[in-house]
């Protein structure tokens, strides 16, 4: 059987958005019979710069006359950097000297990963490239990845976070030897930290490494990636840089590429293999054509406009349409600024300039954030100028939006499976109230680790955070059992079929803002619902999260789910007698997990009383934060 060698080269999407062109290069093998295409992923020397090893092929074009705008990956083999026994300590010093950590500045690695101003992070990175590989040994070389990201942070902010082999977040026990190698101060300390971490996982360092790199559109991202790959190239990590993509985008391609060939494969490990599969779930969920008004998606200036572009190109006009705004991803400053979905949920109102845009009442309106991996929707009663025709449907209306529909069709295809939904101390207490109605509910810490783990517990899991951050987990048993089921009529053959379709729609490895707005659009067409009939379905209590800064945040301890204060002694029966006297009231107050602030949440029945019960809790928070 004769076989054909092809050099794929894509070039990233350019348009009238402004998107960056790139070049990518890999090396594609096809036979005669065969329309399957394997990528063979390679390593690069430094004067490869011009090429790299990519997942975003998405058509055989010529090459783009534009250089590559990214420093590429130059990766050691693992015999030449790992001669001898132990650390390869001379290669880590060596590359270390370009990145010399700030002085007078202190990392802390959690739920978000490592993020602070971008000026800053270059240490950081080059650190993490070395965890990473790390990782990657650990687990006898699965595909771990690496996000350069900073989310709905401003433009001169970055971060970096790590994915694990099932697109799920780090495992908790590395993060803070992550913290405490990111905290070295000197390059013997470097060392040290980094035995102390092979030593306690009792990692073999001459396992292979894999590690896959994405990034967002922040003008940063350039010298971030390079020090990764600088981290990765000491430990002699066979690196895939994935290029510019979403949060979620990356997540997928690490679960997609470690479950490749196996019974449990969850995609085609390219970008392109991200779209077909949520197009053509998408497509048997809405097979009729409709005359449904186009969705206008505020993009925050950031990837997800290059996402949705490419998205649109899967998805017939006349399934769904889409009306892009804020898609300037390179026009400086202008991610995330003014607009994106935690502009739109911390102020409750439409994003910057979005007046001027023809909306109308009812219209369907969304909002994601930097990296695309949060989504808030909304809609206007009256003109768009009326701060009072503005409407919000956050993160807990989706929840309730999904686990409503989710129950009805388990119900509707006659199999057993416990449903359940996952909430954090922020969810509004009317969408409690509305859910526990329906479905068990669980409260967790705040952070996207803690209700991730917890919707494991049930069969279909719905986790959303209110600040548009969640997804739907499908447990092996619940996908075997909606795979395996005999219905017993045509309404249960037809329910079937569309869970079936929802387990490939929804990405399960984390929050996605798109894959959530597709889940959002399916079930509203479904229900033949507006935003105003979602809406409608429960009123969400007046609201008002507040910061107040605080010299030591720590002092601030917390138990039930973040929901009560252990210390300082007092203050939370402070909090109860003032919530007291307040109908409906709730309030509780956490420390910040990245400033040094305090964080007081507080609602109310009646709109009137919410500015004095917040105001109240906050100088409570003031008052024993001054005495401790």
């Amino acid at each position: 059987m004769m076989k054909r060698r092809y050099e794929w080269f894509a070039s990233r999407t350019r348009s009238e958005h402004g998107f960056s062109e790139g070049l990518v290069s890999s090396s594609v093998e096809k036979t005669e019979s065969e329309e399957t295409t394997s990528f063979r992923f390679c390593c690069l020397s430094p004067a490869a710069f011009s090429s790299s090893t990519r997942t975003d092929s998405l058509a055989i074009v010529p090459p783009p006359s534009q250089k590559h705008t990214m420093a590429l990956p130059s990766t050691l083999s693992v015999a030449q950097a790992h001669i001898g026994e132990g650390l390869p300590v001379s290669l880590i010093n060596a590359a270390s000297q370009a990145h010399p950590k700030p002085i007078n500045q202190t990392f802390t690695y959690g739920t978000a990963g490592l993020r602070t101003r971008a000026d800053i992070l270059d240490s950081t990175c080059f650190r993490v490239g070395l965890i990473g590989a790390l990782r990657s040994k650990k687990l006898k070389g699965k595909t771990i990845g690496l996000m350069v990201t900073a989310s709905h942070n401003p433009e001169q902010d970055n971060g970096v976070k790590m994915v694990d082999p099932r697109g799920e977040m780090l495992e908790a026990s590395w993060e803070p030897f992550c913290t405490h190698i990111a905290n070295a101060s000197t390059d013997e300390e470097l060392i040290t930290s980094l035995e102390k971490l092979v030593a306690h996982f009792n990692i073999d360092l001459a396992a292979p490494a894999s590690v896959i790199v994405g990034y967002d559109t922040r003008p940063s991202c350039k010298q971030l990636v390079q020090a990764i790959v600088d981290g990765l190239s000491a430990l002699g990590a066979h690196t895939i840089d994935a290029g510019l993509k979403t949060t979620p985008q990356l997540h997928y391609l690490v679960k997609s590429l470690n479950t490749q060939g196996t019974p449990e494969s969850y995609g085609e490990p390219t970008e392109q293999g991200y779209y077909k599969k949520l197009a053509a779930a998408y497509l048997k969920l809405v097979p009729a054509k409709s005359d449904v008004p186009p969705l206008v998606v505020d993009c925050a200036n950031g990837v997800g406009a290059y996402a949705l572009t490419n998205l649109i190109k899967y998805l017939p006009e006349d399934r769904i349409a889409f009306r892009p705004l804020r898609t300037s991803t390179t026009t400086p400053g202008a991610l995330n600024n003014n607009c994106g979905a935690d502009y739109v949920k911390t102020n409750q109102c439409l994003p910057a300039g979005f007046e001027k845009e023809n909306l109308q009442p009812g219209e369907r309106l969304c909002s994601f954030d930097g990296d695309a991996d949060r989504i808030v929707y909304y809609y206007l009663t009256g003109p768009p100028t009326s701060k009072e025709s503005f409407r919000l449907l956050d993160g807990d209306k989706i929840a309730s939006l999904a686990a409503g529909y989710l129950s009805e069709l388990v119900q509707a295809a006659g199999i057993k499976l416990e449903l359940g939904c996952v909430q954090t101390a922020y969810a509004n207490g009317s969408s409690t109230k509305y859910l526990k109605q329906r479905v068990p509910v669980t409260c967790t810490p705040t952070g996207v680790k803690h209700l991730h783990h917890a919707a494991e517990a049930y069969d279909i899991g719905v986790y959303f955070e209110a600040n548009g951050h969640g997804t739907v987990l499908f447990s092996p048993s619940a996908q075997r059992k909606i795979k395996e089921a005999t219905p017993s009529s045509p309404a249960a053959q037809t329910a079937l079929e569309q869970l079936a379709a929802l387990v490939d729609l929804i990405n399960q490895t984390v929050g996605d803002a798109i894959s959530d707005m597709l889940l959002v659009e399916v079930i509203l067409r479904a229900r033949q619902w507006g935003p105003a009939e979602w809406d409608g379905a429960y009123e969400d209590l007046p609201n008002k999260i507040l910061k107040v800064n605080v010299k030591d945040r720590f002092v601030f301890k917390t138990e039930d789910a973040e929901r009560r204060l252990t210390s300082p002694a007092g203050l939370q029966d402070k909090i109860d007698e003032l919530v007291g006297k307040y109908k409906d009231a709730r309030s509780f107050v956490r420390p910040s997990g990245t400033e040094d602030c305090v964080r007081v949440y507080a609602e109310c029945a009646i709109a009137s009383e919410l500015a004095p019960l917040a105001n109240g809790v906050a100088k409570l928070v003031s008052d024993y934060a001054s005495l401790s």
